[in-house]
């Protein structure tokens, strides 16, 4: 009988032990998402940042991102609440920027449609547009998640950022909870910090958080010794309270004979110009405007002529028109578009 050789009985079992292990692994469940959603498993929950469903309609525009090459503000047009549309209401002009804007922009706006979020990857070459757009988009989602929030029923809690307010030792902005028509929390997300100012940061924000609970509006007392952190405080306080939808209980309601007579205060964003800012604030009242006033517009030097006899046409305008429709004032072309441009935005805040 023939005698089997040693080294074949070894690569005779090797096949074997290699043929055992790949039986094995192919028995071994899919363990990634994709796999998990072809097996007909769940999902992980969905990121942050995307488009809420409740039922939002109508336009939104986000809080415009400055970049290092000019601002980026995106408007976001919802059905039922998903995103139809999204634009750039800002973006970056002038020189090469006008070619890079003209090339990413439109890219953006497909993929933010297609994705339904804010989680869309940059534009190559476009990085600094890309990040401003997608800080705006996400601006622009957590109005529409608070305004679906605040559908779903008065007493539904509603988180609301504020704009950022600029200050002489840095910017400020808050974030308030709103619940049953109340700010339940109220927080700093941005103030003033480095040096001296985190002393006094840490002194006085707490304070206003507080003051602001107990007080339920932004009329409250600046604490001594932090007046610029103080006032910037309240400015972005009233911001935020401003987004809050008819009937959220944080906006200004007012009236008699019901939500139809309801008065709602809204501050649209910061339009920035080439001579300054400009910053429009409605007062609404049965689908209807009632108050326009700017609370930022060009000043110092010809912009405080300009601006003086320019703004209170464009007020009047405002409420005459009741709509961001308004033709510019001769003379006023800057402070003009950018005065419609917030108008605009604060009417978006409304549904309007």
């Amino acid at each position: 009988m023939r005698k089997s050789h040693p080294v074949r009985r070894a690569v005779l079992a090797g096949a074997a032990t290699v043929s055992g292990i790949v039986l094995l692994l192919s028995l071994k469940p899919a363990s990634d998402p994709g796999s998990a959603q072809a097996a007909g498993g769940q999902l992980p929950p969905a990121a942050a940042g995307q488009a809420p469903q409740g039922g939002v309609n109508g336009a939104v525009t986000g809080d415009a991102a400055q970049t290092q090459y000019g601002a980026v503000q995106v408007r976001l047009t919802m059905n039922n609440g998903k995103i139809s549309q999204a634009e750039a209401v800002q973006a970056p002009k002038g020189g090469r920027s006008d070619q890079i804007t003209a090339s990413s922009v439109p890219r953006l706006n497909q993929a933010v449609v297609a994705a339904q979020s804010a989680d869309i990857d940059a534009v190559s070459g476009a990085t600094y547009t890309s990040a401003g757009y997608k800080k705006s988009l996400q601006s622009a989602l957590d109005k529409a998640k608070a305004s679906a929030g605040s559908q779903q029923g008065s007493g539904g809690a509603q988180t609301l950022t504020g704009d950022v307010a600029q200050t002489q030792y840095g910017p400020v902005q808050v974030r308030v909870t709103v619940a049953g028509g109340k700010i339940t929390k109220a927080e700093a997300v941005q103030a003033p910090k480095g040096g001296r100012s985190d002393q006094i940061t840490s002194s006085s924000v707490p304070r206003l958080n507080q003051a602001a609970v107990a007080a339920g509006t932004a009329d409250i007392d600046a604490v001594s010794g932090a007046t610029y952190t103080s006032a910037g405080y309240k400015k972005s306080l009233q911001s935020a309270l401003d987004k809050a939808p008819a009937g959220g209980g944080s906006s200004q309601a007012a009236g008699s004979g019901g939500g139809q007579a309801a008065t709602q205060t809204l501050t649209g964003s910061v339009a920035q110009t080439q001579y300054g800012p400009v910053q429009v604030r409605v007062t609404v009242a049965g689908g209807k405007i009632t108050k326009a006033e700017a609370v930022q517009a060009p000043k110092g030097g010809r912009s405080d002529q300009i601006t003086s006899s320019s703004v209170p046409r464009l007020n009047q305008a405002a409420v005459a028109a009741g709509t961001a429709q308004i033709d510019a004032v001769s003379g006023a072309t800057y402070t003009s578009a950018g005065y419609k441009q917030s108008l605009q935005s604060a009417l978006d805040q409304a549904g309007g």
